[in-house]
């Protein structure tokens, strides 16, 4: 008997739910009251239970009435939102959109992208990856992720479509209590190799073996961004890290700038950027979030 619950039915529960009337309920769903009446009548002879308690003046939702309106609730909404995104995907929208951030990527800047994006296409939930050096590149390559949002040193691949959007400064900084940090003067490199330098790394074929920055022959080699960031916190070895990642720890003294002789602050400058296959067609939302990225990130 359950099989025959109807969609309308449901509806019609609600609207009798909400408006705490049966003729409320008949005007917001423009039909007669009658038809609201024999619509919840059926529905409480299907379960067997009454669903609205019609002793007083307007009805209320029993005990029952009460336990079921969330699922109700819960299964008009899902009904809109797979009514939704089956309009959406026959427009031609994507199902989702997948983006990789380097690790190196400043968060806000993609915050605020998602959150314009978000109002424009509901119907489309993005799925965000996060990678470092070239393992962000590959996931583009291997169509894993449509758009990159990466150092473009990276992606200087000829099947890679890219656009530049902002420069990231990279800079060397320690613990104020580690060695290093009691140095005023440029230090130099045979100083430097005394002590453990934290070196992002990863095990994509595109960097795979390739150093960068890498000033000291003792090196402690992290996949993560944020344990390095971390580790520097502990004193646990010097290292280079994007400014906008460590201004307020420099400013509140817990990282302390340091300069290495070698040091090339132009080598040291990173060209963020987005990459996707260039074989490959973007639908719409795909566009709009390059074209919003370029507009306003870029800018």
């Amino acid at each position: 008997m359950f099989d025959s619950l109807t969609l309308d039915q449901i509806r019609i529960f609600l609207a009798v739910a909400d408006s705490g009337s049966f003729s409320k309920a008949a005007k917001r769903l423009k039909r007669a009251q009658s038809a609201v009446t024999y619509g919840i009548q059926k529905l409480e002879a299907q379960f067997g239970i009454p669903l609205f308690d019609r002793t007083a003046y307007r009805p209320a939702l029993t005990e029952a009435g009460r336990a079921l309106l969330p699922r109700a609730r819960r299964i008009v909404e899902e009904t809109n939102a797979f009514r939704d995104s089956a309009r959406s995907l026959a427009s031609g929208l994507e199902a989702e959109l997948t983006i990789v951030l380097d690790s190196m990527f400043p968060i806000p800047a993609v915050v605020e992208a998602l959150r314009a994006f978000s109002a424009k296409f509901p119907t489309v939930p993005p799925r965000i990856y996060v990678q470092s050096l070239g393992a962000a590149a590959e996931l583009v390559l291997d169509g894993t992720c449509m758009i990159g949002l990466l150092p473009l040193i990276f992606s200087d691949v000829a099947l890679l479509k890219r656009f530049p959007l902002f420069t990231i400064n990279l800079i060397p900084v320690v613990a104020p209590d580690h060695p290093l940090a009691a140095i005023e003067r440029a230090i130099d490199t045979d100083v430097l190799q005394r002590h453990v330098q934290l070196v992002l790394t990863d095990r994509s074929s595109l960097t795979e073996g390739r150093d960068y920055g890498v000033l000291s022959g003792r090196t402690w080699r992290l996949a993560d961004l944020g344990a390095k960031h971390s580790m520097l916190l502990a004193g646990l070895g010097w290292g280079n890290m994007p400014s906008h990642l460590v201004q307020n720890d420099i400013a509140q003294g817990r990282l302390k700038v340091i300069r290495p002789r070698e040091f090339d602050s132009k080598d040291a400058q990173l060209v963020m950027g987005g990459a996707y296959l260039a074989e490959h067609r973007l639908g719409p939302a795909g566009r709009w979030m390059i074209e919003h990225l370029s507009a306003v990130v870029g800018s």
